[in-house]
């Protein structure tokens, strides 16, 4: 089939980033595999439109942004589903380090999870992820500030609880570290 006006090139320079985005915003390799795939399938059956956007790869990763968000809303109405009826266990993850990040993502707003992604996984600037989701600069400022903390809080090691840390210590009240220090120096 003959190059249709510079989709093949597009493809090539654009799909490994795009599957980076639909794997962090779906978690699931397979998942972004076939998300990424319709993505770009979308892309080509208006390649005629698509091709004259300013940014054609940002347009199929909000297509990408949209499905992966659809296809969460379908397996929380699965889980319900599976719940009410006893449903099976669910696949062992891939590894934990996968497990915790794509886990504490999910937990984040659709729109915090999409900035989040890409902006850190992809490095778009502010401005461009402002462009791409239709938000305010301003607006993307705070989702990203939002899913920062938010994931800093779910990505937070715990640690053995009969090992104080620096925070257990400096959390404690001034009055109760001089009166331990008085109640040692007293005979």
């Amino acid at each position: 089939m003959a190059d249709d006006g510079g989709f093949d090139e597009f493809y090539r320079g654009a799909s490994r980033r795009v599957l980076h985005f639909a794997y962090a915003m779906a978690g699931d390799l397979g998942t972004a595999q076939d998300l990424t795939q319709e993505g770009f399938l979308r892309a080509w059956h208006s390649w005629s439109r698509v091709s004259r956007y300013e940014n054609p790869e940002s347009w199929v990763r909000l297509v990408v942004a949209r499905m992966a968000t659809d296809r969460w809303r379908r397996l929380a109405l699965r889980r319900r589903a599976e719940t009410a009826c006893g449903g099976g266990p669910p696949a062992p993850p891939p590894s934990e380090d996968t497990v915790l990040l794509v886990a504490a993502l999910r937990k984040l707003p659709a729109s915090q999870r999409q900035a989040v992604c890409l902006h850190y996984l992809l490095d778009l600037p502010i401005a461009e992820i402002a462009l791409e989701t239709g938000a305010p600069v301003g607006t993307v400022k705070a989702w990203l500030s939002r899913g920062r903390a938010a994931l800093a809080a779910l990505l937070v090691e715990r640690p053995a609880a009969s090992v104080p840390t620096s925070r257990a210590v400096a959390a404690e009240p001034p009055s109760a570290a001089r009166k331990e220090e008085n109640d040692a120096t007293r005979p």
